[in-house]
C-alpha cells in the first residue's frame, strides 16, 4: 500500500504543480484584464468629456489661456521657488516692521547718482 502511495505521489506531483502555475497564471491574466478594463472604462469616459462643450472651453481657458471676445486675460506668473511660496503666507512678525533708511533719500540719491555720472564713451571714437 505505501509503494502505491508513494507511486501516486510520484506521478501526480508534476500534474499538481503544473496545475497550481496554470492557476496562478490565470489569476494574473484576469487581474491584467480587470486593468485594462477599467482603463478602457476611463478612456472612455474623458473620450465623453470632450464631447461637452463646456469641457472644451474650460480646457482652452486654463490650458491654452483662451478667452472669449471682448474678455481681458490676466496672467500672474509666479517666479519664486516652491519653498518661499508657502513661507510667504505664514506671519512675518507680530509687531510692525520700519525700515533702518530713509527710502526717499536713497531714491534722490540713487537718481543724482545716475544723472551726474560721465557719459560712456562710445565704441566708434
Amino acid at each position: 500500500m505505501m509503494g502505491i502511495l508513494v507511486l501516486a505521489v510520484v506521478v501526480l506531483a508534476p500534474s499538481i504543480a503544473a496545475f497550481a502555475q496554470q492557476r496562478q497564471q490565470i489569476a494574473e491574466l484576469r487581474a491584467a484584464v480587470s486593468a485594462q478594463e477599467e482603463e478602457v472604462a476611463r478612456l472612455r469616459d474623458e473620450r465623453e468629456r470632450w464631447n461637452d462643450e463646456t469641457f472644451i472651453v474650460t480646457q482652452a481657458r486654463e490650458r491654452l489661456y483662451y478667452v472669449m471676445p471682448g474678455e481681458v486675460s490676466y496672467l500672474v506668473i509666479d517666479d519664486r521657488p516652491v519653498g518661499t511660496a508657502a513661507d510667504a503666507a505664514a506671519e512675518v512678525s507680530a509687531e510692525v516692521t520700519e525700515t533702518k533708511g530713509d527710502w526717499m533719500r536713497t531714491l534722490l540719491d540713487s537718481v543724482m547718482t545716475a544723472g551726474l555720472a560721465p557719459a560712456a564713451k562710445e565704441s566708434g571714437e
